[in-house]
């Protein structure tokens, strides 16, 4: 089987503006939930989110922006830090065979905030004052698309949507267009932004959403008995994969090596998960064996951990059972506790956090883990970092999607350089 390697990142999240500061934030044990200050905000029941702090006209121009969605801006911001971490150039720079190179960006939801801003300007000052950039700007493809036209990419585009499980399906896609010989270089990843009162209130309604407004950065607490739920985020996170023998001919700098992937469905409900955590566990056991992976290789799994009562129960059961006697060997955390959920965006900053932990073999903690729920059976990295053993590792990651979507994702340390 090919193998297909990791050159390059990009990141702009709640913890930090690209992939150094918000690896360097997750293993600081820093949270991202901050309170919401617009004045929309007020009358919410949730007022606290993962959000992205920084202008992002420092890297999209004015006059671009006003045509992109935010969740637009947000993959582009990521993905020229991934294509230039990756060594690869723009524009006459960039060196790559275009019909040899590929895209795949997931997101969950897409333009939402542009179509509920379009809907008031119409509704507020009539028909003709509606953006005729609406519709390229809400579409869930759009953030793909650009960053496809950012980089020629030309073997194929692709906008995996699937809820939360979004961007772990794009870099699962991602890696089978390299397997399949259809291209060379693939930049993958997955981007959200859906901040606004709307979804914060539909999702407040369904109880989903924890209602911690007093200690923000304390409201995300993936299997602390007194969770309440997830905290919404938003962000970008971006990779480049290429093969090995594309890495190595080219001299590249490699992070760990995308060993396989599992795909599976729940087949149950649109929002809760299966209770016995079947689905879940189909998608690690695929993951291990594609990768040609046995239990016992599996140091580390960061989990999707959302912080919801029902969600982290059924998944830490879910893992105990794909480990089986090795579950007590795996470290598990869930990075969510720093970012909040960044919904289809999720998979790709998790994966990023489990590749890094892979390389400097250390775990990042999860935070806010003061009462554990009893008898998981899980080892989970609470409050703390943990080091990772030497020699070979090999780690999973973990996102479950309304739907019942499910993905994991198999990384090993195998073929890192630098």
């Amino acid at each position: 089987m090919t193998d297909v390697v990791i050159t390059g990142f990009g990141a702009i999240t709640p913890l930090g503006d690209d992939a150094a500061s918000t690896w360097q934030a997750l293993l600081d044990g820093r949270s991202g939930v901050r309170h919401i200050d617009a004045d929309w905000a007020s009358e919410l029941p949730v007022q606290i989110a993962g959000s992205v702090e920084t202008d992002l006209t420092r890297w999209v121009p004015r006059v671009e922006a006003r045509r992109m969605d935010r969740v637009s801006q947000l993959a582009i911001v990521a993905a020229r830090e991934a294509w230039s971490d990756a060594g690869f150039g723009f524009g006459e720079d960039n060196l790559t065979e275009p019909e040899r190179l590929g895209v795949s960006v997931g997101t969950g939801i897409g333009g939402l905030v542009t179509t509920l801003d379009q809907w008031d300007v119409q509704k507020e000052k009539g028909t003709r004052r509606v953006s005729p950039f609406t519709v390229p700007m809400l579409m869930a493809n759009a953030p793909a698309a650009h960053v496809g036209l950012l980089v020629n990419a030309k073997a194929g585009v692709h906008a995996p949507v699937s809820a939360c499980a979004s961007s772990n399906e794009a870099i699962a896609l991602g890696a089978n267009m390299l397997r399949l010989g259809e291209a060379d270089q693939v930049l993958v990843g997955g981007s959200e932004s859906v901040i606004h009162a709307m979804p914060i209130a539909a999702f407040s309604q369904m109880q989903a959403l924890s209602r911690r407004n007093d200690e923000p950065e304390r409201a995300s607490r993936p299997w602390d008995v007194d969770r309440d739920g997830f905290v919404i985020g938003e962000g970008a996170v971006m990779m480049v994969l290429e093969t090995l023998q594309s890495a190595r001919a080219r001299g590249a700098k490699i992070y760990g090596t995308l060993a396989g992937s599992g795909i599976s469905a729940d087949s149950h409900d649109l929002v809760q998960p299966e209770p016995s955590g079947a689905g879940q566990l189909s998608a690690m056991v695929k993951a291990m064996r594609h990768a040609g992976l046995q239990s016992s290789d599996i140091k580390h799994i960061n989990a999707h951990g959302t912080s919801t009562p029902q969600g982290d129960v059924t998944e830490a059961r879910s893992i105990r059972t794909a480990l089986d006697s090795a579950a007590d060997e795996a470290i598990v955390t869930s990075t969510k506790s720093m970012t909040g959920h960044l919904l289809g965006g999720a998979g790709a900053l998790e994966t990023f956090a489990t590749v890094m932990a892979l390389r400097d073999r250390i775990v990042p903690p999860t935070i806010n883990l003061d009462n554990e729920e009893p008898d998981l059976g899980i080892d989970i990295a609470a409050n703390r970092t943990r080091q990772l053993p030497d020699g070979p590792l090999a780690a999973l990651n973990n996102s479950f999607g309304f739907g019942g979507h499910n993905v994991a994702i198999a990384l090993t340390n195998q073929h890192v350089t630098g």
